[in-house]
């Protein structure tokens, strides 16, 4: 089973199902997303591999199962305080857990702090994060994961743990 944390539309939910994932439960916190995830289950034909959970999921995870695979694609970005949540994903991470997050490079906090700022301007609340890799790894391993793989853009960093 996959647990896809901050799921958005459903983008990596429906790839990993169509990849051989036989159930999905995937969380967010905006209603619309849900909903046109939702909706884009059904047009699939998916609606039964589905659970859709809509809320923080530092807030809903108690009600939520474990899961073989735990992802987090760029939701790490999205609080301020990563450990409860990297803490959360990792207690119902199984066997894998995949996350995705902003490089801790000067130009990317150029761009973020840049996104945040014309979001102060426009009245939007949400603010982006760049959180450091290397104490983000020391939270992963001490929860007995492994780096497995890591792939990198010019801004981005993606991560496969597995459980020792």
């Amino acid at each position: 089973m996959l647990l896809d944390v901050g799921s958005g539309i459903g983008s990596l939910t429906f790839e990993l199902l169509d990849r051989g994932m036989l159930r999905a439960i995937a969380v967010d916190a905006s209603p619309a997303y849900v909903a046109a995830a939702s909706q884009e289950a059904a047009r699939r034909g998916r609606s039964e591999a589905i659970q859709f959970v809509q809320g923080d999921f530092l807030n809903v995870a108690a009600e939520l199962p474990a899961a073989t695979v735990v992802t987090l694609d760029r939701v790490i970005c999205c609080y301020p305080l990563y450990e409860p949540l990297l803490d959360e994903s990792l207690r119902h991470a199984e066997h894998c857990l995949a996350l995705s997050y902003p490089r801790d490079l000067w130009y990317v906090h150029v761009a973020i702090s840049l996104e945040n700022w014309l979001r102060r301007l426009r009245g939007n609340p949400f603010r982006a994060f760049i959180h450091p890799p290397d104490r983000m790894r020391d939270v992963i391993q001490r929860a007995g994961f492994t780096l497995a793989a890591q792939r990198r853009t010019w801004q981005w960093s993606a991560d496969v743990y597995v459980r020792r």
